[in-house]
């Protein structure tokens, strides 16, 4: 089954693109991205802390049946242009991983139907390519399709 959310990720290039296109308008897409509880909703994950502001921060956690972290992430906010854009950094807890810049540009495409494309640049080719290998893409595409089907 061909996945809807698409990354593109060019040889030797620090940064993967990601887009998907949505039956929702601009402002519901910028909502499930910046509400914790619409956010929860979607992605699966629990909204520790979610300020909106330039310079403000996030976190979030995914937990197992158990209740234990099995996966957390923040970042530091850097812009947010209601329905536009954010611009931000993002950093996966207990992993090897080093931050990585974001910026998430939402684009209307009709009244009732939007795009997001985001931006990811990493530190190096070779984090980016670790991270590749990982099940990002279909744990990305999981997630928007929960997302589309929120709004149904």
């Amino acid at each position: 089954m061909e996945l809807k959310t698409k990354i593109h990720a060019e040889d030797g290039k620090q940064e993967i693109f990601i887009t998907r296109e949505f039956d929702l308008p601009v402002e519901l897409l910028f909502k499930a991205y910046t509400e914790p509880e619409l956010f929860e909703q979607w992605m699966g994950s629990k909204v520790v802390k979610m300020e909106n502001k330039q310079h403000g921060g996030y976190r979030f956690e995914t937990l197992n049946p158990q209740g234990e972290v099995v996966f957390s992430a923040n970042g530091t906010i850097h812009e947010i242009v209601p329905d536009q854009k954010i611009t931000r950094t993002f950093q996966m807890e207990n992993t090897p991983f080093p931050v990585q810049m974001e910026f998430l540009e939402f684009e209307k495409l009709t009244d009732t139907t939007s795009k997001i494309t985001i931006q990811s640049i990493y530190k190096s080719v070779d984090f980016r390519d670790q991270h590749l290998k990982m099940p990002f893409a279909q744990g990305i595409n999981w997630a928007h399709n929960r997302l589309q089907e929120l709004f149904k």
